[in-house]
């Protein structure tokens, strides 16, 4: 889960103004600070997690303003396989943050997560409240995917996927699941022809780690390839995979309708 939106408080981390700011990663900008690079209001400040306040601290890195970028970003990514969904991991040979626009969006950050090996729809924001909300298990919104499952569902498996599933000692809230005929999704890397299976899509309702995963598992089918086609009232639609846009005012809106309804 992302961090706290700080635009949101009256003060916040330097490293995390910075990053925010467009400066450069995080981690690079606690380099920055460390090296002195850094007044607040005139002063050199070199001490990680010292807190300004956005509204009035004038920052300067290497005696040039820097400012948090006025206003939010919402973009929609069809995420590739082979990605990892964070924005700085030297560890990763890829990260999502190579295919957003980090330059153009300061501040940008993942709404959730997606595995390295699933693909579709991802969210990012700068809007850390929303972020928040949309994530909060209190306000989890519904996410749609789409699983390519070895072997049939049997009736009985299909039940117990909709009335919920203990995982971890812990039941799954209800889901929605429909089994799909091959051509209402072909996987655009024509990967079904190796798997002997059945596409199934599943809604859910929470966001527990590798919950698609597990549930398909408990019942006896394990997930080959998964893709999210939506994320609360979004579908990523005809979004050609590894690319990005913007969402519109009208899914802005809709988004925070889902994010804020009372559950």
């Amino acid at each position: 889960m992302a961090e706290p939106a700080d635009q949101h408080e009256e003060t916040m981390r330097l490293q995390r103004f910075l990053a925010r700011a467009g400066v450069d990663s995080r981690r690079r900008c606690e380099t920055i600070i460390t090296d002195g690079r850094v007044t607040v209001n005139g002063t050199v400040v070199t001490e990680l997690g010292s807190r300004v306040d956005p509204r009035g601290d004038v920052v300067k890195v290497d005696g040039a303003v820097v400012r948090l970028p006025e206003g939010f970003a919402y973009l929609m990514l069809n995420k590739p396989a082979g990605y990892v969904t964070t924005m700085d991991d030297p560890h990763a040979e890829h990260t999502v943050a190579e295919l957003v626009p980090v330059d153009r969006y300061p501040g940008l950050f993942p709404v959730g997560r997606l595995d390295a090996d699933t693909t579709g729809l991802l969210l990012f924001t700068s809007d850390g409240e929303l972020n928040q909300r949309l994530l909060h298990p209190s306000h989890h919104v519904e996410k749609t995917y789409l699983a390519l499952v070895a072997g049939t569902l049997t009736r009985a498996e299909a039940g117990r996927l909709r009335r919920g599933i203990e995982l971890d000692g812990v039941m799954t809230k209800p889901a929605r699941l429909e089994q799909l005929e091959e051509e209402r999704f072909r996987d655009p890397r024509r990967l079904s022809r190796i798997v002997r299976g059945r596409w199934e899509r599943l809604s859910i309702s929470e966001g527990r780690t590798h919950q698609v995963k597990n549930m398909f598992k408990a019942v006896g089918h394990p997930v080959a390839r998964l893709h999210r086609s939506a994320f609360g009232p979004l579908d990523l639609g005809d979004l050609e995979e590894g690319c990005w846009r913007e969402l519109t005012p009208a899914e802005v809106d809709a988004l925070r309708r889902a994010a804020y309804e009372e559950k």
